[in-house]
């Protein structure tokens, strides 16, 4: 199963009598499926059923649906909504004394959504309004058949950028396990160093007390359970990338970017050595990277 990213793009005409009509469909990242419609009046069933074939498609994404309708044969014309235009007159009047806000003006008003509308038309009979409909869910669903193409598309794309980033963070944890502040000698060392500095200290400490600052002193030198879970989470990131999920691959993959973005920080926090830690950075710099790039996953 490929990755599918939450981005992507269709655009779909269709005509059936007099009607011609324009679907565009539009699918951005999201942390979970927000779907926005505008369509014209008098199509709620047409937007009922597209939301619902939309929901069985995808998981993630803000989508947007938008249909542009015309009716040949006939001029549009327009209508002021003059209870809505009533109320947002009283509205601007009750803010007039507001400092902050710009008086406001007719211009202003009139464009507001809704206040000038499109006057219905002659409506069809029952029976060709589900022939119309019917024709309108048929080119929905091409369109929604073609964004899903273009978000596999993506996917597609994303996946060798994904894959050489993990290899990276893979070199880098390959890069520390050699480097020299991991040998024995250097763990001793800096262990003695440390304790040298606990005895010189005018504190008075107990047999007890010195063996808890010892286990801490050790615990901080030994960096070798942070490198075995970072290349856990590797191989986990790898099997996601080449096997795949039936669900949830992105939130996976971003629950991963946390874990990988943990275990670097204590590296660094962990580290007394400048070439050590310039390996964490140059992880922290990738992994958020990959994480940047995760969020178009659905």
């Amino acid at each position: 199963m490929t990755l599918q990213s939450m981005t992507g793009f269709s655009r779909i005409s269709g005509a059936w009598e007099e009607f011609t009509w324009l679907w565009e469909l539009k699918s951005v990242n999201g942390r979970g499926l927000e779907i926005r419609c505008r369509l014209p009046g008098g199509l709620d069933r047409v937007e009922e059923v597209a939301r619902k074939k939309m929901k069985h498609m995808f998981q993630r994404g803000t989508i947007n649906i938008h249909l542009q309708l015309q009716r040949s044969g006939s001029k549009t014309e327009y209508q002021i909504n003059e209870i809505f235009l009533k109320q947002l007159i009283e509205c601007a009047k009750a803010q007039e004394n507001a400092e902050h806000l710009q008086p406001a003006s007719i211009d202003g008003l009139l464009n507001v959504r809704g206040v000038v509308e499109q006057a219905e038309q002659s409506r069809l009979n029952e029976e060709d309004q589900e022939v119309f409909e019917a024709e309108l869910l048929n080119s929905f669903e091409q369109a929604l058949e073609a964004l899903k193409e273009a978000r596999d598309h993506e996917g597609v794309q994303l996946t060798p950028v994904l894959k050489e980033q993990v290899e990276t963070i893979q070199n880098l944890i390959s890069e520390a396990e050699k480097s020299a502040a991991l040998r024995p000698e250097a763990v001793k060392e800096r262990i003695n160093r440390q304790m040298e500095i606990l005895l010189a200290s005018k504190q008075e400490l107990d047999e007890g007390r010195i063996e808890q600052e010892l286990a801490l002193i050790a615990t901080k030198a030994d960096i070798s359970e942070e490198l075995d879970r970072l290349k856990g989470h590797v191989t986990s990131c790898l099997e996601i990338l080449n096997r795949g999920h039936k669900d949830g691959i992105g939130r996976r993959l971003d629950f991963m970017c946390q874990e990988f973005n943990r275990e670097a920080n204590t590296l660094c926090s962990k580290s007394n050595d400048k070439s050590l830690t310039q390996v964490g950075l140059d992880m922290k710099v990738i992994i958020d990277r990959l994480r940047e790039q995760v969020q178009n996953i659905e």
